[in-house]
């Protein structure tokens, strides 16, 4: 038998309220200045500006700190395998930042995850820079990362928020710029900032100060991208204006329950992963690419320091053709621009994913050959 409710208070239960959704707050049209997709363009340039800035600080770092991981094994008299480590632990917190970061921005927004995890992650690179034992140092390098992958988890959000199918392919071109060209700046950044008379510790302070400044200027002045937290901000204004208790937005009708985060945030994108042949085998591809980065980051010192006998500087400057690459890159992807456009138009604004995929046919065996020349 069903027990009988009871508001208490000896209260008998309230008749039913009407339709809620009568009582939800929306957009006022698809042109609401609300809306980020309706923002001038001044303020989501600055808005991605400060979101890839963010994005391009995290990767430097975790790349930065491989030029220095042979002084700083010296200096905890630990072997040079141990020291890498420190690269090493930040990449695999970058693996499982996103389990904590992707749940949290789609509960309480992009604004306050982004700010947090920059000045939380500059906070652990300062204490890795202090560190006083290779413990404190790898351990503070994994926190760094996993703060650090809310970039790579939220900012694309933010993109996708404030730009519409049109423009919406141009800024994760950009973004991709910022993801790439960290890791391919550190070398010589890190190599020349490890040799000189600051030491490889700098490696650390000097990203650490970045993100301490990114993420106070975030809490200044970003704003709120992701619609369904800006209309929890109206509806507030609402309720206060009105004390009308029923207006509300759809998302504080969401309830937080662990068994739900975890179906979506871990168990289906796992089950994508390894049902759809499409995910998995881009998925195995950009895995590929990605790691292959990391390991011509310590490929490099060994081959043109120990073998050709360059300082750590010169030698971090062979990445630069790396960067010079993404920069070409990047050029073609947006000379696609315009036939991208046109094929939007045609097909009424709705986009086709293959539509993106000549730049990748094209760019994978030109990516061997870079391999083997």
């Amino acid at each position: 038998m069903q027990e009988k409710l009871s508001i208490g208070a000896g209260k008998p239960f309230p008749p039913s309220l009407p339709d809620s959704d009568e009582y939800t707050v929306e957009f006022e049209s698809i042109d609401d200045p609300m809306s980020p997709q309706n923002w001038s363009s001044s303020k989501k340039l600055y808005t991605s500006i400060l979101v890839c800035s963010g994005t391009f600080i995290v990767s430097l770092n975790s790349a930065i700190f491989a030029p220095g991981s042979n002084s700083a094994s010296e200096a905890f008299g630990v072997c040079t395998e141990v020291g890498s480590l420190g690269t090493t632990l930040f990449i695999l917190g970058f693996a499982s930042g996103p389990l904590i970061w992707a749940p949290i921005s789609e509960l309480t927004g992009r604004r306050w995850p982004l700010t947090i995890s920059m000045l939380i992650g500059g906070i652990f690179t300062v204490s890795s820079a202090a560190a006083k034992d290779i413990q404190t140092l790898i351990i503070c390098r994994f926190l760094a990362g996993m703060c650090g992958a809310c970039q790579f988890t939220v900012v694309p959000g933010v993109l996708a928020d404030v730009y519409d199918n049109t423009y919406r392919g141009v800024a994760i071109s950009v973004y991709a710029l910022a993801v790439f060209g960290g890791p391919f700046s550190a070398p010589f950044v890190g190599g020349f900032t490890a040799s000189s008379d600051l030491g490889w510790r700098w490696t650390l302070y000097i990203p650490a100060i970045l993100s301490l400044a990114n993420g106070a200027i975030s809490l200044l002045f970003l704003k709120e991208t992701y619609a369904p937290c800006l209309l929890i901000a109206k509806a507030v204004a609402i309720r206060k204006a009105t004390a009308n208790w029923g207006v509300h937005a759809k998302q504080e009708e969401v309830e937080v329950d662990l068994a739900d985060l975890v179906e979506k945030y871990f168990t289906r994108p796992l089950k994508l992963l390894f049902t759809e042949p499409i995910i998995f085998a881009i998925s195995l591809y950009m895995s590929f690419i990605y790691s292959l980065i990391y390991a011509l980051l310590e490929a490099y010192p060994y081959v043109f320091e120990e073998i050709h006998g360059m300082t750590p500087g010169v030698a971090g400057l062979t990445s630069l053709g790396l960067l010079i690459g993404v920069l070409l890159g990047l050029g073609f992807v947006l000379s696609q621009q315009v036939t991208y456009r046109r094929k939007l138009v045609e097909n009424n604004n709705v986009p086709v994913p293959e539509w993106r995929l000549r730049p990748a046919i094209l760019g994978a065996p030109v990516f061997t050959v870079g391999l083997f020349w």
